[in-house]
């Protein structure tokens, strides 16, 4: 693990979860694998304190323990899983695209708490949607049950693994940690529930009040709550669905960008049909047939039969082989390649436009001398020798030497550049990593710097709110407005803009980020 992930991993875990939780989970991280006892005299925090964090990082799958064969058991950091936390908005953001409101808030409140029942999930998010709708309108748990029910279909929601029942009849001592386990078929099986009701509004703070001393006296006095009726059946987002739905919208959006726009509506339909069965790690997807394909358009598509086969004919002809041909049955069968070629691989346009004409003629041609650089890409000697220095140095392109004589002579060998791309694939992702924690460092000392200002504003807010609740008149309200003053409400302003655009700018760098870990996964896969 290099430097810049754990410096990100101990950034998101203190930005989301405190100081208590990033110290344990940054232990783990710079030391591997640890029993609970190591991880006390490392951290230096209570024993109490290491535990309830550890049940945080469990609970968010971003710790996992294993039982060594000796009784012990040690926790793992799982930085790949810390990492995804950057992703979080983009993951809600294709759940509200897909599914709308109920659907963006599920997958919210899963990513929240890490794992959720049903009805609790339910309940929660409908009692949400409720909040925000008119007086009199409520949203009805059956709706909200709908969309978690589609949700869990398509598979962008899963079922957590659950302690296997062990027979009653076994006396053996229980094991030190328990062993979860879920079969596959058993991932996406939703539970027949019948929830009804609808959201609930909040309440006001005296009946909150109240409400916690009926309940505090019904425990002390031996009574318990209704048992939900899918107590310990726990879901979480599937994360590997999300980036697979990712996957698919970057080669839709390359074929369109390549060929046309039909072509790249052949192609959506193609991943639409295969994406439930094509497995996350899979090269290709599952063989469709042309009439299948055909049956599968989107209503109102009016192209022939005859016209779809040229479109398929034409995929499969192009260099890049966005699809491929895997039989000739049911008028051909077609696969679609979910390996990440030429697509992704990464230009760097930041050195200009013709140091990325020089790299991209590199990938193309594999080894090019110096001269034949010059020639091909039609820049001048002097500024082709400049270029492809500044890009050595970077590591971009590499230098290989091929002697003609077992001396090495200069004057008798040749010297041939080149793109190691994985190298370079790396290096950027290294690079895109520091930069994600320089922005999060950033907006923290402008919110840090600001801290008075915001509490100041987060007060007038509050009065606001519970002035307008009790019906106050426009004249008191205006005055309560007053209590910030201009200079300190354009203060405010330029705050809030910086702050968006360090928040874009981090979704654009994870965006890069996506792009490359695909690339250099499916590359390793070959």
């Amino acid at each position: 693990m290099t430097q810049a992930e754990l410096r990100l991993c101990s950034l998101l875990l203190r930005e989301h979860f405190g100081e208590i939780v990033e110290k344990v989970g940054n232990s783990l991280l710079r030391t591997g694998p640890r029993p609970l006892r190591l991880l006390v005299g490392d951290t230096g925090l209570l024993p109490d304190q290491v535990k309830k964090a550890l049940c945080v990082l469990i609970q968010h799958n971003l710790v996992r323990y294993e039982v060594q064969p000796r009784g012990s058991v040690e926790y793992e950091a799982r930085s790949e899983r810390i990492l995804r936390i950057l992703r979080y908005p983009r993951y809600i953001y294709t759940a509200k695209t897909l599914y709308g409101d109920p659907g963006e808030l599920l997958v919210e409140e899963l990513l929240l708490h890490g794992h959720l029942s049903m009805s609790c999930a339910v309940a929660r998010v409908a009692d949400r949607l409720t909040e925000t709708m008119e007086d009199g309108k409520t949203m009805d748990y059956s709706e909200v049950s709908s969309t978690f029910v589609r949700l869990a279909d398509t598979h962008f929601i899963q079922r957590c693994p659950m302690v296997p029942e062990s027979p009653r009849s076994t006396k053996a001592p229980p094991p030190p940690a328990p062993a979860l386990a879920i079969a596959e078929k058993d991932m996406y099986v939703v539970p027949r529930l019948s929830l009804v009701g609808k959201g609930k509004r909040r309440h006001s703070c005296d009946e909150e009040e109240e409400g916690e001393r009926k309940a505090k006296r019904q425990k002390q006095e031996g009574g318990t709550s209704e048992t939900p009726p899918d107590d310990g059946i726990y879901w979480q987002v599937n994360l590997e669905r999300f980036h697979q739905h990712f996957r698919d919208q970057a080669l839709v959006s390359a074929v369109a960008s390549r060929m046309d726009q039909t072509s790249s509506e052949v192609v959506r339909t193609m991943l639409r049909m295969s994406e439930v069965t094509t497995a996350s790690g899979a090269s290709h997807t599952q063989p469709l047939s042309s009439n299948e394909i055909f049956r599968s358009l989107p209503v109102g598509y009016n192209i022939g039969k005859q016209v779809l086969d040229q479109y398929l004919a034409l995929l499969a002809d192009d260099p890049l082989e966005f699809v491929g041909k895997s039989g000739d049955s049911g008028g051909g069968t077609y696969t679609v390649s979910i390996l990440w070629g030429e697509l992704s691989i990464p230009r760097p346009e930041t050195f200009g436009s013709r140091c990325a004409r020089i790299f991209r003629l590199l990938l193309r041609k594999k080894h090019l001398e110096q001269k034949q650089v010059e020639d091909f890409a039609m820049i001048p000697a002097k500024e082709a020798k400049d270029m492809l220095y500044r890009m050595l140095s970077e590591n971009l392109v590499s230098l290989q030497e091929i002697p003609k004589t077992p001396d090495h002579a200069p004057s008798r060998t040749f010297y041939l550049y080149t793109v190691n791309v994985m190298a370079a694939a790396r290096m950027l992702l290294h690079r895109c990593y520091k930069s994600v924690a320089n922005l999060m460092e950033r907006r923290q000392h402008e919110m840090r710097e600001n801290k008075r200002l915001l509490e100041k504003s987060q007060r007038v807010e509050a009065i606001l709110a519970s002035m307008q609740a009790t019906g106050a008149e426009a004249a008191q309200l205006h005055e309560v407005e007053e209590m910030i003053t201009g200079p300190e409400r354009q203060q405010l302003d330029a705050l809030k803009h910086n702050v968006n655009k360090i928040d874009a700018s981090e979704n654009q760098v994870d965006e890069t980020i996506f792009v490359l870990e695909s690339f250099i996964e499916s590359t390793m896969k070959r």
